[in-house]
């Protein structure tokens, strides 16, 4: 099983930073200040759309962690990737981006949720069943941390391509699964006794 969570962020910034603590107007102007031409700042190329997107499933994706016992303790999450993403590992140097590593040990059940892939596109994919990628068991549904096991037994994970098909024509960079951190006073933690 997966124990550890790995952050990307680029090179020279502060990790775990979200556009969606900005006001509108200035999460549009950071979007429009990073969009350019390549596979990750491609979303930006619209960002009013974007963002707009972007709170709607953000809005869903805590509606569904309450549901479940989640207990954010923020309006929107931060991100991170379930074990790492293959694609973004090949990529660092070219997309000057860094790294943080943190063990899931240090959240509980109410702390972080899942989407399997990223929560936009699954919460995209859960609206819009007659996708040709549309998969009920998984797009339109967050998980938990009891659920990363079977999750994984049944499934497989985003770099052990054999095991499924949810990969197949939906881009190398959205190849993972995503956590939200909805509590991210346990990251802090860890991070500050890391001295990062």
């Amino acid at each position: 099983m997966i124990t550890f969570l790995t952050h990307y962020y680029r090179q020279g910034d502060t990790p775990f930073r979200s556009l969606s603590a900005l006001s509108d107007s200035d999460a549009i102007q950071v979007m429009e200040s990073l969009y350019v031409d390549n596979p990750v700042a491609d979303r930006f190329k619209e960002p009013a759309q974007y963002l707009y997107n972007r709170r709607q499933a953000e809005h869903w994706v805590m509606s569904e962690f309450i549901a479940q016992g989640g207990n954010p303790q923020e309006n929107y999450p931060l991100y991170a990737v379930l074990g790492y993403s293959q694609w973004m590992e090949d990529n660092l140097s070219a997309l000057e981006l860094s790294r943080v590593r943190v063990p899931l040990s240090v959240f509980s059940h109410q702390d972080i949720s899942f989407t399997y892939p990223d929560s936009m596109v699954t919460y995209w994919l859960g609206a819009d069943k007659e996708s040709a990628h549309y998969q009920s068991q998984y797009h339109g549904k967050i998980f938990t941390l009891s659920d990363l096991e079977m999750l994984e037994d049944i499934y497989g994970v985003p770099e052990n391509k054999g095991r499924t098909s949810l990969w197949e024509g939906m881009g190398p960079y959205i190849e993972y699964i995503e956590a939200q951190i909805w509590n991210p006073q346990p990251l802090y933690d860890y991070l500050n006794s890391k001295s990062f």
